[in-house]
C-alpha cells in the first residue's frame, strides 16, 4: 500500500514537461499473447484495441479452400514493440503493419507480429494479413465444435467461444469489440451471410460477391459468414428494422411459421428491454446436423435446424444481453445465458403459457444430486461448463428471485436500464448487483451470493 503512495508523492513533485519526457522515454514492450480470462487464457490480446475489421473472403465449398485477406484498424494501448493476433490453422502469405511489411511468427494460435517501427502509445494503425488454407472447427472443453464448420454445401460459422480465429486474424475475446466489413466471394448459386447490413451482391464469371456491414461494435465471436444453398426473404419491419433471413431448402417448411413471428418476438423484446439495438436482424437457417445447437450471432442468429419458437426468442433476447451488451469475462457467461433463457419464461407467461413461477417451480423440483445444481452459474469452474444447464436454467432461476424480491415494477425497470445503460459496450455481474440495488433500493448482496454464487441447491425460501 505504500508504494503506489510513493510513486503519486513522486509524480506530484516533478515538473509536468519532465514527467512527459519521462513517459516518453519508456521503453517500448510486447503487448500480452492472451487477454486474460481464467478460463481460455490466450483469447484476445494485449496492447491495442481493434476498431474495425474489413475481411475479403473466397471460398470454394467443393475444395473447402478459403482465402483471405484481413485489414485491421487498431490502435496502441500501450508503447508496443510487437503484438499477437489470434489466428488457428491457416497459411499466412503477406502481412503488413501501414505500408511496411512486418516479421512475423506462428505458435499454435498465436499469430506474433513485429512491425518495422514501434508503434507509439495512442496510435492508429492498420494491419493487412493475407492467409489461406482449408479453415475447420475448434474442439470446446465441452466437446462441441465452434468456429467454421464444413456443411455439404458449405459452411456452419458460429464463434463462440472461440472459433473467431479459425477464419480470420483477430483480438479474439468479448473485451474488444469493433465494426466490420464483409466481401465475400462464392461460386455461383450459393450464398454467403454475414452480420448487420446487407450492401449487395454482383456476379460475374461463375462467382457471386455478397457485401454487409455491421456498424455497431461487435465481439469477434459473435462474426458469421456462413455459406450455403439458401431461400432469401428480405422486409424491413414497422420500425425501420432491415431484416434478411437465409432458409436451407430443405428447412423451410419447418421454420416458416417461427420465422413469421420474428418481428412480433423483437418488438415484444423492444417494449421489455428497450429499442432494439442493431439497424439489422434476420435469421440463418442451415442444415448442419454436426452441430448441435444455435447461436446468436450478431443481428442475424445461426440455427443448425429449423428453429422451434423459444429458440427464436432466446437467440433475438441475446441480442440485448450477450451481443450489445457483452460480458468482459467467459466467467460472467450467465449474464448472457440467464437473461436469454429468462426471456423465453417471460415470453411464455406473456403468450398464454406456463408462468415463470411455475417454470421455476419445475426446476427447484429436482433433488440436490441433480445436474442443475452441480456447479454455481456465476463460477461454473472451466471452460467446459459454461454451456451448462446451471448458467442456463439456475441462471434464469436466479433473476426471477429477483424479480420477487423487488417486485414486477422495479425488476422490468432494471431488465430495461441494463439493456440500456450498457448498450453497445459491456457489463460485469458486480455492475448488475449494484445496478438491482440502485433501482430497487435494496441490498441484494445476499440474494445474488445464494443464487449465483452458492454451491449446491439454494434454500428457496
Amino acid at each position: 500500500m505504500s508504494q503506489p503512495v510513493r510513486r503519486t508523492f513522486v509524480v506530484g513533485t516533478v515538473p509536468l514537461a519532465v514527467v512527459a519526457l519521462l513517459a516518453a522515454a519508456a521503453p517500448p514492450s510486447p503487448g500480452s499473447p492472451g487477454a486474460g480470462d481464467p478460463y481460455f487464457p490466450l483469447a484476445g490480446n494485449g496492447g491495442y484495441h481493434v476498431g474495425h475489421y474489413d475481411l475479403t473472403l473466397r471460398y470454394d465449398p467443393a475444395g473447402r479452400h478459403l482465402d483471405g485477406k484481413a485489414v485491421l484498424y487498431a490502435r496502441a494501448t500501450q508503447k508496443l514493440s510487437r503484438f499477437n493476433l489470434d489466428l488457428n490453422g491457416l497459411k499466412v502469405t503477406g502481412l503488413t503493419v501501414g505500408r511496411d511489411k512486418a516479421g512475423f511468427s506462428r505458435d499454435g494460435q498465436e499469430l506474433t507480429v513485429t512491425p518495422r517501427r514501434t508503434l507509439r502509445k495512442g496510435q492508429w494503425f492498420r494491419v493487412t494479413v493475407a492467409y489461406n488454407g482449408k479453415p475447420g472447427p475448434v474442439t470446446d472443453p465441452d466437446g462441441s465444435l465452434d468456429g467454421w464448420i464444413p456443411t455439404d454445401d458449405g459452411a456452419f460459422v458460429a464463434g463462440e467461444p472461440q472459433g473467431a480465429m479459425t477464419w480470420f486474424p483477430a483480438n479474439n475475446h468479448p473485451k474488444d469489440k469493433a465494426s466490420y466489413d464483409f466481401t465475400i466471394t462464392v461460386p455461383k448459386g450459393r450464398t454467403a451471410v454475414a452480420n448487420g447490413v446487407f450492401l449487395g451482391r454482383t456476379t460475374a464469371h461463375g462467382q457471386t460477391t455478397f457485401r454487409w456491414r455491421q456498424s455497431e461494435p461487435m465481439a469477434a465471436y459473435l462474426a458469421t459468414a456462413t455459406v450455403g444453398k439458401f431461400k432469401i426473404e428480405r422486409y424491413t419491419t414497422r420500425d425501420g428494422i432491415q431484416v434478411y433471413n437465409a432458409v436451407d431448402p430443405r428447412e423451410a417448411d419447418a421454420a416458416a411459421p417461427v420465422l413469421k413471428k420474428l418481428p412480433s418476438v423483437l418488438e415484444w423484446e423492444s417494449k421489455l428491454f428497450g429499442p432494439y439495438p442493431f439497424r439489422a436482424a434476420g435469421s440463418i437457417v442451415d442444415r448442419a446436423p454436426n452441430v448441435g445447437y444455435a447461436l446468436e450471432t450478431q443481428t442475424r442468429p445461426v440455427y443448425d435446424a429449423a428453429p422451434d419458437l423459444s429458440t427464436l426468442v432466446h437467440e433475438s433476447a441475446h441480442q440485448w444481453f450477450g451481443d450489445s451488451v457483452t460480458l468482459t469475462s467467459w466467467k460472467d457467461i450467465w449474464l448472457n445465458e440467464g437473461f436469454a433463457t429468462y426471456a423465453e419464461w417471460l415470453y411464455a407467461e406473456q403468450h398464454g403459457g406456463d408462468s415463470a413461477q411455475k417454470t421455476f417451480d419445475a426446476l427447484y423440483a429436482r433433488p440436490a444430486s441433480d445436474g442443475l445444481w452441480e456447479f454455481p452459474p456465476g463460477d461454473p469452474g472451466s471452460g467446459a461448463n459454461i454451456f451448462g444447464t446451471p448458467v442456463y436454467a439456475r441462471g434464469a432461476m436466479a433473476l426471477h428471485q429477483l424479480r420477487k424480491a423487488v417486485g414486477d415494477r422495479a425488476f422490468f425497470r432494471i431488465l430495461r436500464a441494463w439493456a440500456t445503460e450498457h448498450r453497445a459496450g459491456h457489463g460485469t455481474a458486480a455492475q448488475l448487483v449494484r445496478l438491482c440495488e440502485r433501482v430497487s433500493g435494496k441490498d441484494l448482496d445476499g440474494l445474488f451470493q445464494t443464487w449465483v454464487y452458492q454451491q449446491g441447491k439454494p434454500d428457496a425460501s
